[in-house]
């Protein structure tokens, strides 16, 4: 099996909340796609509920594209602390920074409907939470975002 850099992550000593480049790969031609992740809650202390992580992953698709050029793709980690996205080019670590604390404020503000929320635009158009949502961006925000560096396991 390939191996996952998000498994080498030593996730007991990272501080979220935070942004962190996850990884870099070059396209056949060239073009760099850097993938961030953007953790809102300690690994391993809390989890983001399922209804607003899937909120969480329609505002910030959105509100990140506004601030950071380049945004391929916002997704829920798995383990519902956080999100990943992927970038077309290599944005600086305080860029991103800024750009996620500015969604998260969008996000905290948000106060019409959740977009891409209907049967024929969502896959399980159900289950959201916006209050919950906003209240992960407010929480994000008060804790004070951040530049993590990447700690490895030690193996």
């Amino acid at each position: 099996m390939a191996n996952v850099e998000s498994f080498d992550l030593d996730h007991t000593r990272v501080h979220a909340p935070y942004v962190r480049l996850a990884g870099l790969k070059r396209t056949p031609s060239g073009d760099a796609v850097s993938k961030y992740d953007l953790r809102l809650l300690q690994p391993n202390q809390a989890a983001i509920e399922p209804a607003a992580i899937h909120t969480l992953e329609h505002l910030l698709a959105g509100y990140l594209r506004d601030h950071l050029q380049g945004v391929l793709d916002v997704s829920p980690m798995g383990c519902r602390t956080g999100m990943y996205m992927a970038v077309i080019a290599e944005p600086d670590e305080q860029g991103v920074l800024k750009a996620f604390e500015s969604a998260l404020r969008d996000v905290a503000a948000h106060d019409q409907p959740i977009p891409g929320v209907s049967e024929l635009e969502c896959g399980n158009y159900r289950d959201h939470d916006l209050g919950a949502a906003r209240g992960h961006a407010r929480s994000a925000l008060e804790a004070g975002l951040k530049v993590q560096e990447t700690v490895l396991l030690e193996r």
